[in-house]
């Protein structure tokens, strides 16, 4: 790069030039080495600003650049005005304006919408809120389909029959009946946006962490679909159905058998709650129990595990091994903070074996549509998932009812 500095910046040689008829060699010498000098330190002084300007553009780019996003490249032909500028006229300003743009192009205008995660000393790490997840997909039957509705048969009845003598006359018998159970698919969905110039530029994967947030909010809403929807467009909950204090021989299906506490609101004495729960797991079917387990919140939980049986022995018991759930009465309890607290005719507490009583439907997994193009220069991620779900076997579950 040559530099063209003006004639009026010479005017020392010049000088030295105009004298030289009138002066002897050795004083027009030492007149040409100290003009030398002079121009050599002022020049050096320019050229060492230069590098200090230069120095402080690179330091800003590097402090300004984030992972993943790459090296910011300014452009050349900018650079290039900005350093003729100074070297010529000495003007500093194109070169902190060029800083100043460098620093521009990383700002986000918006801290919570995603400008945090572009501060060049932001970690890797984020901290999160946790939430609640329903363990129903754990404890229910779940299947996959490829249509919009599952069906499937119940049989509800015994086929007629009877014992006869050897010449007796065996007359028609009663046919048994069959029912049907439907579950229409519904769909959950969510279309968070953010702007393209933070997926380019941010530290952290915003694409990968938007999916990720949307799972678990489809985790978090389906799971309180299965206890509470009402099944219009949703799932249909476990707490939505009608219950009746009759037995499974006596009470009609699609109905829940619910047993009382005889206490609004509560257990009662302790004994007369142990006795409640015990009277529970009693009165759902052998086939059933053998892969039974407790459903409850942390609440109604905390009030459990105080309980004593009649010996001074707590009802509750630690897991046997690390990961594996607290038993009650020899049972393993679940909790699910969608099911209901304590409360005046609340059916807080569930038991029996959920693979066989609830049945959830998936018509096809988490699916995700990535956007750039209908809202520029936003990035939408569309995202959504078709389930169903609802009660497959009434026999197979018994609620914990808090009431006289």
């Amino acid at each position: 790069m040559s530099i063209y500095y003006p004639p009026t910046k010479h005017r020392g040689i010049q000088l030295v030039q105009a004298s030289i008829d009138n002066t002897s060699p050795v004083a027009i010498l030492a007149d040409l080495n100290r003009a030398f000098e002079e121009f050599k330190a002022k020049r050096n002084e320019e050229i060492s600003v230069l590098h200090d300007a230069i120095g402080d553009i690179n330091s800003q780019i590097a402090g300004y650049q984030v992972g993943g996003a790459g090296p910011i490249k300014p452009n050349s032909k900018d650079i290039s005005n900005a350093l003729r500028s100074f070297v010529r006229d000495g003007d500093s300003t194109p070169l902190s304006d060029l800083a100043q743009r460098a620093q521009a192009s990383m700002s986000v205008d918006s801290d919570p919408g995603g400008g945090y995660s572009v501060i060049p000393q932001l970690g890797e790490n984020m901290n999160k809120r946790v939430h609640e997840i329903s363990p129903m997909r754990q404890l229910a039957r779940v299947v996959t389909i490829s249509t919009d509705v599952y069906e499937e048969l119940n049989d509800l009845d015994e086929a007629g029959g009877g014992w006869v003598g050897e010449r007796e006359a065996r007359p028609d018998t009663d046919n048994p009946n069959l029912g049907k159970l439907i579950i229409p698919i519904h769909e959950i969905f969510a279309m968070p946006k953010v702007t393209q110039k933070l997926l380019d530029d941010t530290i952290i994967d915003i694409a990968a962490w938007i999916t990720e947030k949307c799972a678990e909010l489809f985790a978090r809403k389906e799971g309180s679909a299965f206890i509470t929807g009402d099944g219009i467009l949703k799932p249909r909950g476990l707490l939505t159905y009608p219950t009746d204090a009759q037995d499974d021989e006596a009470r009609d299906w699609g109905t829940i058998q619910h047993l009382n506490t005889g206490t609004s609101g509560s257990f009662g004495t302790t004994s007369d709650g142990v006795d409640t729960l015990i009277d529970a797991t009693y009165a759902i079917k052998s086939a059933y129990r053998q892969n039974a387990s407790w459903l409850m919140n942390r609440k109604a939980a905390a009030v459990v595990r105080k309980m004593k049986d009649a010996d001074g022995n707590l009802i509750w018991s630690q897991g046997l091994a690390a990961g594996q759930p607290d038993r009650l009465l020899g049972f393993p309890v679940m909790l699910d903070e969608e099911m209901p607290d304590m409360a005046s005719n609340s059916l807080s507490i569930a038991f029996g074996d959920f693979d066989k009583a609830y049945l959830i439907v998936d018509r096809h997994g988490l699916r995700l549509l990535r956007d750039q193009y209908t809202d520029k220069p936003n990035v939408r991620f569309y995202t959504y998932k078709r389930v169903g779900g609802g009660v497959g076997n009434f026999e197979a579950i018994k609620f914990v009812r808090f009431s006289t």
